[in-house]
């Protein structure tokens, strides 16, 4: 019989939402999970790359590996807040602090879904967890660089669920089973700064940009791939800097972004932006480049076995019917999707990132429930 003191959800919760876990500083909150994860019997890791600390955890060491990821680290909490948002306090049934929606909140119950599973005894095969502290910056030391780290000590996934908070009218809602891609580019023209009365004498960049971003917009990228809305351009920004009503500006750059389905990829994307760019540099004798700021890339889960195992949890704990979406921005599942199937199953993403940023108590505990309820359907 297992004597171990069962873990609270909410008390987990509240232990690590106390952490000041800002990217890429975890502030202890990877001590709080580790410590749980260890007091049931898994065997830790610690990865660090630049500032960003790292946690694998793994119980067992037999075929299938399932994991649960996610991240300890918030974005900054902003002002206006009721309370202290690092100092989680409920209120009328509402636990509210940041990180409470996205998604502490979320790895407690993942840390608390095993811990009642395990008590019914070993699985049949492995349980581990990827904690990163860089899901909110760049993105790069966190989750992509373990993974890559465990791919070269020999260490394999089958199915991974990310935590992320994906439901929307109601806890359980929705499952995100793929993301589009999103890929920001900044443009920059260069032509020759001169007089406005004298045109002949320069080489307006501004002209040339803006019949390219035109261009790119016009363009139709496709009507959408299995499971996705068709992609979408916007130009973000358009920048000159001139101050000057009667002078030719010597730059010009614009952004832009592009949040696309499995029908692109960067590589596509970008060699069409520089043949639209250049040909309209060329067009004036200007010159150009371009660069790219952040890149993620489009996944998608084909439903199936793992989605529908996922969504009977979801069901059964929640008392909703959930449904499989790709819409929303990206996550760490991207990187998951090159190594095992991924999704994504978290609670109401109302006010990630808000100001008192909250998510109701009982809707933690039936997360817990869920992700429990996974296990058991995983390891039957």
């Amino acid at each position: 019989m297992d004597t171990r003191t069962q873990i609270d959800p909410v008390t987990l919760s509240e232990a690590l939402m106390r952490c000041r876990s800002v990217t890429p500083v975890e502030s202890g909150a990877l001590d709080v999970a580790e410590a749980a994860l260890r007091s049931m019997g898994f065997a830790t890791k610690r990865y660090k790359f630049g500032a960003v600390d790292n946690l694998y955890a793994r119980l067992g060491d037999a075929r299938p590996n399932f994991c649960f990821a996610g991240h300890v680290d918030v974005v900054p909490p902003g002002d206006g807040w009721a309370s202290d948002p690092f100092s989680p306090e409920v209120r009328d049934g509402m636990l509210y602090g940041r990180g409470a929606a996205d998604m502490k909140t979320a790895i407690a119950a993942m840390i608390v879904g095993a811990d009642g599973f395990l008590r019914g005894g070993k699985p049949k095969g492995s349980i581990s967890f990827l904690l990163t502290c860089d899901e909110e910056g760049p993105g790069v030391d966190g989750t992509k660089a373990v993974l890559e780290a465990l791919k070269a000590e020999g260490e394999m996934f089958d199915h991974c669920l990310v935590g992320e908070p994906t439901s929307e009218d109601r806890a359980g809602d929705t499952i995100k089973n793929g993301r589009r891609g999103s890929l920001n580019v900044v443009i920059t023209m260069e032509g020759k700064q001169g007089h406005v009365a004298y045109p002949q004498r320069a080489i307006n960049p501004v002209t040339p940009l803006m019949i390219a971003c035109a261009a790119l917009k016009a363009r139709k990228l496709d009507d959408g791939a299995p499971g996705f809305d068709p992609s979408n351009l916007e130009v973000t920004s358009v920048d000159v800097g001139n101050v000057a009503h009667n002078v030719i500006p010597q730059r010009a750059t614009a952004k832009l972004n592009i949040r696309f389905n499995t029908h692109h990829t960067a590589e596509t994307l970008m060699a069409w932006i520089e043949d639209i760019v250049a040909g309209e540099a060329n067009k004036v004798g200007a010159k150009h480049a371009l660069s790219i700021s952040s890149q993620s890339l489009a996944f998608y889960t084909e439903p199936g076995p793992f989605t529908d195992l996922v969504i009977a949890a979801a069901r059964e704990s929640f008392g909703v019917t959930p449904q499989l979406a790709t819409t929303g921005g990206t996550s760490d599942a991207r990187y998951f999707r090159l190594y095992c199937q991924v999704a994504e199953l978290g609670l109401r993403n109302e006010t990630a990132h808000m100001v008192d940023e909250h998510v109701a108590v009982e809707d933690v505990r039936a997360l817990a429930r869920c992700y429990e309820a996974v296990l058991k359907r995983y390891f039957a």
